[in-house]
């Protein structure tokens, strides 16, 4: 009886090899040698491109109905989103055992998230806001107090939550505690300041806003389709979905929208044009140099192979094309780094906000990296360097009050005399 159950079991085990070879010798449709295979030949992928599909086009539709509508309604957009990537954030690290035995504790990581949000957007803001008031000279008063004492009221905040957070600690609970106020503070470095940088770029023009934020959006679209379809190399192993013939195609993609996309919303003046206050009304400027076309005329041996002898160009599409450039260089760095960071905590998304794409954050990470770039690009290659008048102006209307303005006037009245007399 012993050797016919040895037998069988020996009998068992060759069969089942055997059907382990056959199982491995089975040809995938689509598949490569090393085993790997294209996503487009796994039908269960359908479904879920269907939905991600699906939300983009919602996605797209929502967002272009916020930029029609002005400044102010993408500001707010864009504080709606960082309330969300926050909290999406803050409960990666929750522990509900933990939080159970610190009531309140909670509110302490949006005390500090609403200081930052108050000190980064009084920075931003208030001289658009003074300009705002100017008319009104009780408001006037009132906001130039609170914006001379912005500074203060933002660190009396902090500091009082400081303390608030030393008087909590409990006893069995420090280790939780110190790493919950860590985890928030490199929250507010990590993710509130860049994604802020974003608000200073819609008040420069929401050309300097939609410009980089589209190319973005182009650049995760076409990685996404250009993967699905051809992808087969693996890109980084960080983010095993990502191939090399969607990061390719990708950077083709958005490198020539770019250059196209700036053409045609440059010739806007309600994208062009900065808003130097917080009112909701059209705007009319000049736009300057950069959105005037220029004529350039095609050489000899490309017009022989087309109909067109010259072309217009607008100057900033040269500066569109340094901005496709790094959205599709530098930029998806940010959403391996969120991959990374995911892996570290064993989630797959940050959330389920959206569905088929995950959370607010799985969609802002390279946003964030994108707003920061196209800020200090702005500010250093496209921002005249020399001290405008209407910036002088702006200075003197923001640090002085009605009687030191008063006494400027006049001194500048008697200089200016002088020097006409003089001369």
């Amino acid at each position: 009886m012993q050797k016919e159950n040895t037998g069988d079991a020996a009998t068992s085990a060759r069969t089942t090899r055997v059907r382990h070879r056959k199982r491995n010798s089975d040809v995938v449709a689509g598949a490569k040698p090393n085993g790997s295979h294209l996503l487009v030949n796994n039908r269960s992928k359908y479904k879920s491109f269907l939905v991600r599909a699906y939300s983009t086009i919602w996605m797209i539709g929502g967002f272009a109905l916020i930029v029609y509508l002005g400044h102010l309604y993408i500001t707010a957009m864009v504080v709606v989103i960082q309330i969300f990537m926050a909290r999406e954030l803050f409960n990666l690290l929750r522990k509900t055992h933990e939080d159970k035995q610190l009531p309140g504790f909670r509110l302490l990581n949006w005390h500090f998230f609403f200081t930052a949000m108050l000190f980064v957007y009084g920075r931003i803001l208030s001289q658009r806001l003074v300009n705002t008031v100017t008319p009104d000279k009780v408001l006037y008063r009132l906001v130039t107090n609170l914006i001379k004492y912005h500074m203060a009221i933002c660190y009396s905040l902090y500091i009082s939550g400081f303390v608030w957070f030393i008087l909590t600690l409990k006893k069995k609970m420090y280790k939780y505690q110190f790493s919950q106020y860590a985890w928030t503070h490199m929250i507010l470095i990590v993710v509130f300041t860049q994604s802020s940088f974003t608000v200073a770029n819609i008040f420069e023009g929401i050309f300097w806003f939609l410009l980089p934020a589209s190319l973005i959006v182009i650049n995760d679209i076409f990685a996404y389709i250009c993967g699905f379809f051809f992808g087969r190399t693996p890109l980084i192993k960080l983010s095993p979905k990502k191939t090399w013939e969607g990061f390719i195609g990708a950077s083709i993609t958005t490198m020539i929208s770019a250059f196209l996309l700036a053409n045609v919303m440059g010739r806007f003046l309600w994208l062009t044009c900065p808003r130097e206050d917080l009112s909701t009304g059209w705007l009319h400027c000049d736009p300057g140099p950069l959105f005037k076309q220029e004529t350039h005329a095609i050489p000899g041996w490309i017009s022989d192979w087309f109909p067109w002898k010259e072309i217009s160009i607008l100057p900033v599409q040269w500066h569109a094309l340094c901005l496709g450039l790094f959205a599709s260089i530098i930029a998806p760095f940010g959403g391996f780094f969120a991959s990374g960071f995911k892996r570290a905590f064993k989630v797959k998304d940050f959330g389920d906000s959206i569905p088929g794409h995950g959370g607010i954050t799985d969609r802002m990470d390279c946003q964030m990296v994108m707003a920061v770039f196209a800020y200090i690009y702005h500010q250093s290659f496209v921002v005249p360097q020399s001290l405008s008048v209407d910036k002088l102006l702006d200075q003197i209307i923001t640090s002085l009050t009605l009687e030191e303005q008063q006494a400027l006037f006049m001194k500048l009245g008697q200089m200016l005399q002088e020097k006409v007399i003089g001369s």
